[in-house]
Parts: structure tokens; sequence; C-alpha cells
């Protein structure tokens, strides 16, 4: 974060403008509908009498001094000349006050972010002053989701604040009142314009309120890439408590988060369990019997090689309330990311999606299915046993010339796309020097990657 907002009550605050120009009105404009005391100097002229704003403060048509500035809390500098403007926010410094000297960042200690104003809801944009008209772009997109009602809401929300805490005294059940007074009936009725009646319909479910059991939602966090989560993916992420999550999921993920939920890692390699299955799910039903909203985030699709099936199978056995958010397996967002058709009506008619580790005493995979023609080889987990794998298909009948890619970090900035022939699949894998996740790509259609065609342009698109 480069920028910290920070949100400064108006109520009996004073706000000093200095200046006669159009960014001078647009401050006065800003503020015309707070509760702050404003002052307007202009010291350089006022406008024409047709941008002069209307309901605002008489102008003062002169330099303020110290004595004009002192008790203010915001003091904002719009004039031509720049030293007079350095000047004049050094003596507002001296007053005390925070100052913006407008079009001059360097000069000022901050910097006036693009407000969508909602009342009691005030949203703010900034990038630091490096792309002002970024910010407005962004403020006019959000603008145009956000209800007009957010304010009064808010209000009602304000005023109701004191006498939900004593009535209902439990935290957990306070944050669940509130979530369905914003995101229910109460809340489309002040949207309607029927304050009363949502006023009723908050103390009716204050009145109902008690805690909830917990729940766990087994969400797939896709390959990595946070634009490949899916919409209900992110919403039970930001509703979540509590989110205990895989090696695979990436930060930029976990980003999407609500900030205050827990983050508990139980990451798993390849012959280091940090934390065994049985304990995750142990972890999993004592969270939600606690009344924590739990979220098992796995890279991935939980219900592909993702151990998914058993932890359902868990929560059903324990008696917790379970439900499965799937995500954008590997396999597909890494075929899509290096542009490898999984079919295709001229060499693949079918693809499986197959794993290298299989369970220790399990059965052995049907390498003369797998090595069939027409047919594309998703391979999971399969670097460890690449040239194994590659013997097994050859000696099946597949023949050695068949086209082969890896993909690592699919769908990722530092993706990395290497292709071959099937015969020298283990030698790829060992020269490659892997680091990330990566998957294994067997039949004609690994032709068609990225070696070929710059799928990555997509992003500038």
């Amino acid at each position: 974060m480069r920028v910290f907002l920070a949100s400064i009550p108006l109520d009996h605050a004073r706000v000093v403008v200095i200046g006669g120009g159009e960014a001078a009105l647009a401050k006065l404009r800003l503020f015309a509908d707070s509760p702050a005391e404003v002052l307007w100097f202009a010291p350089e002229g006022l406008p024409a009498a047709t941008s002069m704003p209307r309901g605002g403060p008489v102008p003062i048509e002169r330099t303020p001094d110290q004595g004009d500035l002192s008790g203010s809390r915001l003091v904002f500098i719009a004039l031509d000349d720049e030293t007079e403007a350095a000047r004049l926010a050094g003596v507002a410094r001296a007053a005390g006050a925070q100052v913006n000297v407008v079009d001059r960042p360097a000069l000022g200690d901050f910097q006036t972010p693009a407000l969508i104003d909602r009342d009691q809801i005030v949203v703010a944009i900034a990038t630091g002053g490096a792309a002002p008209i970024l910010a407005r772009d962004l403020r006019s997109r959000i603008e145009a989701i956000l209800p007009a009602a957010l304010g009064p809401l808010a209000r009602l929300a304000g005023e109701l604040r004191d006498t939900v805490k004593a009535t209902v005294p439990d935290f957990l059940a306070r944050r669940r009142f509130w979530e369905r007074a914003f995101r229910g009936s109460a809340a489309d009725l002040v949207g309607a314009g029927k304050v009363a009646e949502a006023r009723r319909e908050m103390l009716r479910l204050m009145n109902v309120a008690a805690p909830e059991q917990g729940v766990v939602h087994i969400v797939g966090a896709g390959p990595g890439d946070p634009e490949l989560l899916t919409l209900k993916a992110l919403r039970v992420l930001q509703d979540a408590d509590v989110i205990i999550h895989d090696r695979l999921v990436p930060e930029a993920v976990l980003a999407r988060a609500r900030r205050d939920a827990r983050r508990l890692y139980v990451g798993k390699t390849r012959g280091d369990h940090s934390v065994p299955q049985d304990q995750i799910e142990a972890l999993m039903i004592d969270e939600a019997r606690a009344g924590q909203r739990v979220v098992r985030l796995k890279g991935g699709d939980p219900f592909v090689f993702g151990r998914g099936g058993e932890e359902l199978e868990a929560m059903r056995a324990a008696g917790v309330p379970v439900f499965v958010v799937p995500g954008v397996t590997a396999a597909l967002a890494c075929a899509a990311s290096a542009g490898i058709p999984l079919t295709h009506r001229d060499h693949a008619q079918s693809v499986t999606f197959v794993t290298a580790q299989e369970k220790p005493g399990g059965v052995a995979p049907d390498w003369q299915r797998l090595a069939g023609p027409n047919q594309t080889l998703a391979i999971y987990m399969g670097t460890g046993r690449a040239g194994d794998t590659a013997a097994s298909l050859i000696a099946a009948g597949r023949a050695g010339a068949t086209p082969v890619a890896i993909v690592e970090n699919g769908s990722r900035p530092d993706e990395r796309v290497m292709t071959g022939t099937l015969d020298d699949l283990g030698g790829m894998v060992a020269r490659a020097n892997l680091t990330g996740p990566a998957l294994l790509f067997v039949g004609e259609c690994a032709a068609f990657s990225a070696a070929q065609l710059d799928v990555r342009a997509e992003a500038a698109a």
C-alpha cells in the first residue's frame, strides 16, 4: 500500500479554501453539503457571477493570515502563484492544518481522492497523485453500481447501533444481524424511501438474532490468477471468518478475502504433509462448531485431485453444514493460458485427467487405455515421475514422437511453457528446473502451445 486513506470527521471542523478559479470552486462544491464550517478566501479575484457557488460561503477578497487559518482542520490552496501557494502552505501548516495544494502535490500534505458521496457512506479512490484521471474513471464505474440509498441506510444503522449492541451482546450474532439487515428486505425498504418500515424490519431481526450454526464452504481457488475466481467463490471468501488454505493458493487470491478473517495455512507438498489430512478435517469441524464460517480454500477445483471429496465426507459425518464451490481446475486453466485445446475435431475426441501420484497401495493406471489415440492426457502431479510415465505410455503403444507440453505456474505472471515429444519428457522436466506447480499434456493438441500462439497478448487486448 503506497497511500493510506484516513476518514476525517467534518462535524465542527473548519475547512478553508483559498483561490477563485475553477479548482477552488470544485473544492467548495465538495464540502457544500458537509457539516463543516467552510471559509473562502479569494485573493486573486472572484470568478464570474455565473460561476459563483450557490449556497456557498461569502468570499473574502484578501489573503488569509495565520489568525484566519488558526483552528482549521483542512486547507486547500488553489493559486496560480506557486511561490505564494508555498508560503501559505507553510502558514497553514504552522497553524496546525493539513494542507492540499491543488496540482502541486509536492507542496502539500495530502491529495484529494476521487470521492463517491452517499452522505454517511463515502468511497475514496486515490493514486497518490500519480494518475488522478484514472481515479476519476474508476470512481465513475463504481458510482454507477452503488445505490443512492446507502447514506440513509447507514444513518439508520447508526441510530440503532447502541440498541443492537445492548440487545445482541454476542459478537458473531451481532455481525450476522447486520449482514441480514444490510442485504435483506430492510435495505430494500430504505431504497424505496420507506425508512420507518425499514426500522421496524431491523427491530424484528434484532429480536430473533441468535448465534448461528457454523458452516464450511469447500472452495476452489482456481489456478492462481485471482481474476479466475468465480463470483460465488469471491462472495464466500469475503464472508468468511476463517480461511484454511493450501500451498497452491497465492497471496493474490487471499488478498480478495475479508481482511480480518483468520488465515490458517495447512499446505502440503509431495512427501511433506505439514498438517495431516485428518487434522485438517478436525480443524474444519472444530471451527464450524464454534460458530465460524469456514472456507477451506484449495487450489484449482476441490473435486479434481484435491481431496475435497474426503473433506465433504468428514463434514457430513460430523453433522457440519457443508457446501462446495467449484473452481477452475488447473488442466483447463493451464491449457487455455498456453493455447492448448484439450479437444479438437482433427486430433483429440476425448480428454483424460489423470494423476501420476496414485494412493499408496492403490490401483496402478490403465496404461493401455491412457495410451490410446485421438485423446489428450492432462497429467497432474506428474513431474516427479515424468520419465516413468513416458516409458509406460510408449510401452503401451503411444508413439515416442507424440507432442507433449509442460506448463509451469499456469495462468500466473511467471508462467512457463515447454514443448517437446513424449520420448524426451523425462529429460525436458530435468532440464526445466521446475520450482512451481506444473501440468503435463500429452497428445497432438499439445503442439498448439503458446510456443506458436502468443495467447499472452490477450492481457493487452
